[in-house]
């Protein structure tokens, strides 16, 4: 029997990689939609090999491109973010949730309301929106399985255990391009430099997120969300091999970590499995060969952004979504060569804290126009921040 899946995100790393799975095994799935943004060539190729129903841009612009790579196929073309929703609703055994950043929530949301399997690798949804995603999920009959490689590694390592006999949760770092950078060298690192990862290949945004370590940020916050354990009760450790991607510890004292090759294939491919197991294309570790591996403490100087993380748990409500839309600005103002790396941090510090006394917006209930305020608002007080006299002045402030 075929299963019926969707892609939001697909020219993406984690979609590509997705199709990837899904196209070594054709007979066994329908593929429904495709969703990407201004890679029409890529959404196209992918749409016309699978044989997708529907194939969508986010950016309405492109949708004559996207019809023209497309003229013969019978594959239907859409664009725009509420398109992309209503590919999302379109009826699906399974979704992979790929879609980089906030701009993830609202399809993710749609397709949970339809039932289905959602696959999430947008960690922004349960960031700024955790308990509206699992309340969504509840109501609805809907499953949510984890796809970033830590939180799959915690979901396999809980297997036939009891959430109350968890002690504490280990996410493990591989430290980014920087981790052994002196200090004082990374007000100078550059976008380039920081847009090299030296073990996953990834997309530049959570590669330079991964730099930073705001992507291990957010990872902690989803790890509250989506396992209910106390913030005390995660931990992060530096991993130069990125071979261990979590380990959970319990209570008679066990640790119990999920070892794997950087390949993000494999979680992809438990999730599209699960709950069985079948063999992917992933290699297979040589532990010999390995020899050694390796952990360390994160420094609080060199990764600002883990502290911010556990300023925004301990607040709870909305903040969530301040901190991500805030993160989002400053990496874009980085990118645009607005702000030092070292810099992103104090935006997103600012933002807090200039918001945080807005208890109207940060004790809003959760739904998706609170969260969406939310997000506008801090993405407001981002761009004041990073614009003229406001902006940083010097990139160690944030130290």
């Amino acid at each position: 029997m075929t299963r019926r899946v969707s892609i939001l995100g697909a020219t993406g790393s984690i979609g590509c990689s997705t199709i990837d799975l899904i196209a070594r095994d054709p007979a066994a799935y329908d593929v429904v939609a495709l969703t990407g943004g201004r890679n029409i060539a890529r959404l196209a190729e992918q749409a016309r090999a699978l044989g997708a129903e529907i194939a969508v841009t986010s950016d309405e612009a492109l949708l004559p491109d996207l019809r023209a790579a497309l003229d013969g196929t019978g594959i239907a073309c859409a664009a725009g973010p509420e398109a992309i929703v209503e590919a999302a609703r379109r009826p699906a055994d399974w979704v992979m949730s790929a879609i980089v950043g906030a701009a993830g929530l609202p399809p993710g949301l749609a397709a949970l309301e339809e039932g289905a399997t959602l696959a999430l690798a947008n960690k922004e949804s349960l960031v700024t929106a955790g308990p509206l995603i699992l309340e969504t999920a509840r109501s609805h009959g809907a499953r949510i399985l984890p796809v970033d490689s830590e939180h799959s590694a915690v979901f396999q390592a809980l297997v036939g255990e009891e959430i109350s006999a968890v002690e504490r949760v280990i996410i493990t770092a591989s430290g980014g391009a920087f981790r052994d950078w002196p200090l004082e060298k990374l007000s100078e690192a550059s976008l380039s430099e920081a847009s090299s990862h030296p073990n996953w290949d990834m997309g530049q945004r959570i590669t330079i997120d991964s730099a930073s370590m705001f992507n291990k940020a957010l990872e902690l916050i989803e790890t509250r969300e989506f396992f209910g354990v106390e913030p005390s009760q995660i931990e992060v450790i530096v991993h130069p091999q990125s071979l261990i991607h979590a380990l959970v510890g319990f209570n008679d004292g066990g640790l119990m970590a999920h070892v794997g090759p950087a390949d993000m294939r494999h979680a992809i491919g438990y999730a599209l499995n699960w709950p069985a197991r079948k063999e992917l294309p992933v290699e297979r570790l040589d532990l010999a060969r390995i020899g050694q591996l390796d952990f360390r403490a994160p420094e609080d100087a060199r990764y600002p952004a883990l502290r911010l993380a556990r300023e925004v748990m301990e607040a709870r409500g909305m903040a969530g979504a301040v901190f991500n839309a805030a993160k989002e600005s400053a990496l874009d103002g980085f990118i645009a060569g607005r702000i030092g790396f070292m810099d992103m941090a104090g935006v997103v510090q600012d933002v807090l804290a200039q918001l945080s006394g807005d208890t109207g917006l940060m004790s809003a209930a959760f739904s998706l126009d609170n969260v969406r305020a939310a997000d506008h608002m801090a993405r407001v007080r981002a761009e004041e921040n990073m614009a003229g006299d406001n902006a940083p002045q010097r990139s160690d402030t944030w130290t």
